[in-house]
């Protein structure tokens, strides 16, 4: 069945894109052209611009994918004719008005909210315990360490920022449940994916997937890659 050739990924906050380093290769292994986005982490807005100009100078069409608050930032910059489809892997998927803040308040608390340390700009950093008791419990140390360590300062207007236009609403989705995850609860991504009417898989696994597990995160994109080329949307 033919496929989507053209990928853009997109990290999410406290990360860059290298944090899909394990996923690229598997891809580029199976011949599909992958960018992954860096966005600066400085405000929703600026995220989301950042994503648009890298639409702005592909070719069509493609299968977007994020991960955890890069979500949010696809799901308002997703709306290019050239996307034929949104992948979220352990992300966000805001409604119009809502924000990851505003998504994580309709959950339970998770532990990582006292490992978070904010500068005097607002911008946010999460420790070292945190980032291997929390976000990635089932990576080596040494993998956590290297994620604390190349970690970019997100600003809290970054997960603040509401979405006013969701893609989902007019794209094909899929969506990559992540049951051991303790960033963005597994109760909270299920209500996401099924409000959002996407085909899902769910795994065990940490917050950190596309490291832990990447082979499953690839197989996940191939499969949508597959499907989105024969879908049609508005």
């Amino acid at each position: 069945m033919p496929k989507l050739q053209k990928i853009l990924l997109v990290h999410g906050a406290w990360a860059d894109g290298s944090s899909w380093a394990k996923v690229i290769v598997r891809l580029q292994a199976q011949a599909f052209d992958v960018v992954s986005v860096q966005i600066p982490l400085t405000s929703f807005e600026d995220d989301v611009n950042t994503v648009q100009r890298a639409l702005g100078i592909e070719e069509g069409p493609l299968l977007l994918v994020a991960h955890s608050y890069g979500g949010g930032v696809i799901t308002e910059a997703g709306n290019s004719p050239k996307v034929a489809g949104l992948v979220y892997i352990a992300a966000f998927a805001p409604d119009t008005g809502e924000s990851m803040e505003s998504l994580l308040a309709t959950a339970p608390p998770t532990a990582v909210g006292a490992e978070v340390r904010p500068d005097a700009q607002g911008f946010l950093k999460v420790t070292a315990a945190g980032m291997a008791r929390e976000v990635g419990p089932d990576l080596p140390d040494s993998e956590a360490k290297l994620l604390f360590a190349t970690q970019t300062p997100t600003s809290f207007t970054c997960i603040s920022g509401a979405v006013t236009s969701p893609a989902w609403k007019t794209r094909p989705n899929w969506f990559l449940i992540v049951t051991g995850d303790r960033i963005i609860p597994t109760v909270l991504q299920a209500r996401m994916s099924e409000k959002i009417k996407a085909a899902t898989k769910s795994v065990d696994a940490s917050h950190v997937v596309l490291v832990s597990r990447p082979g499953d995160v690839a197989e996940f994109i191939m499969q949508a890659a597959t499907v989105s080329l024969n879908s049609s949307f508005e």
